[in-house]
């Protein structure tokens, strides 16, 4: 069989942005700005919120470098501990350069003690998308309202294939996780592999093996988005197809 016996896919654990998140979605300076983007993206009201918004509620740090946040570390060791009853000991650990999901891996090990002898490759291909020259704003309506010719770019193109400046868009991270998969493929067939990345890494390894077009992966994106330490595992069935295939056996799952 050329897959994987197992290829086991984990989420990093909450990151200070998907605290942040939320509680900017809740702030009434953010819900004003949410207004006036929807209503008058091009007025002055609409930028000086955006300006606010963005001094508000940058992380001010790079995406690689956003920390686990505060207080995290229990969703990842409580998977881990369960984790390890449900597959065998990886031969091979891919972790995404990310702090996230560096300090991840870090945490899981305090309850799978022995991943710490698994040989462990930082792999630059299934980290998360780059987000280019809107990172410096963290919220993508905010970049579109102060550079509003990449609002009617990101509306002709859609979220799909709209690529952001000195960035990507969602084909771009498909390429990549897609080259990742050959690599998998070829040095690692029959073997259990794991792999702790980001959500529309997962989501992109999902598209590639089960051929899902961009509409059915913005379905998952809107609907079944990857949770914050969940746990996504093919298992390798040699029997189907000419060279065996991979099946989806647990999606997104919470062991927390």
């Amino acid at each position: 069989m050329k897959w994987p016996e197992t290829l086991t896919l984990i989420r990093h654990d909450s990151s200070a942005y998907n605290v942040l998140k939320p509680q900017k979605a809740r702030s009434s300076l953010y819900q004003e700005f949410i207004q006036a983007y929807e209503t008058e993206p091009d007025s002055d009201r609409a930028r000086h919120l955006a300006l606010e918004v963005k001094e508000q509620f940058a992380l001010k740090c790079a995406d690689h470098n956003t920390p686990l946040a505060n207080g995290a570390g229990f969703q990842a060791e409580t998977m881990a501990k369960n984790l390890r009853e449900r597959i065998n000991l990886p031969d091979i650990i891919f972790v995404s350069p990310y702090q996230r999901t560096q300090s991840t891996l870090e945490i899981m090990t305090r309850a799978w003690p022995e991943l710490k002898n698994v040989k462990t490759l930082k792999e630059e291909r299934i980290t998360e998308q780059d987000h280019g020259l809107s990172l410096l704003y963290n919220d993508w309506r905010v970049f579109h309202v102060l550079h509003p010719e990449q609002r009617e770019l990101y509306n002709l193109q859609g979220s799909y294939r709209y690529r952001y400046p000195q960035g990507e868009n969602i084909p771009d991270v498909r390429q990549r996780t897609h080259s990742w998969m050959n690599t998998v493929t070829r040095d690692y067939n029959e073997k259990e592999v794991l792999a702790v990345t980001h959500h529309l890494t997962i989501l992109s390894v999902r598209a590639n093996l089960e051929r899902l077009d961009e509409y059915e992966f913005q379905r998952l994106d809107e609907e079944e988005k990857p949770i914050n330490a969940g746990v996504t595992i093919y298992r390798g069935k040699p029997n189907e197809g000419r060279e065996g295939h991979l099946v989806l056996d647990v999606y997104n799952e919470k062991l927390y």
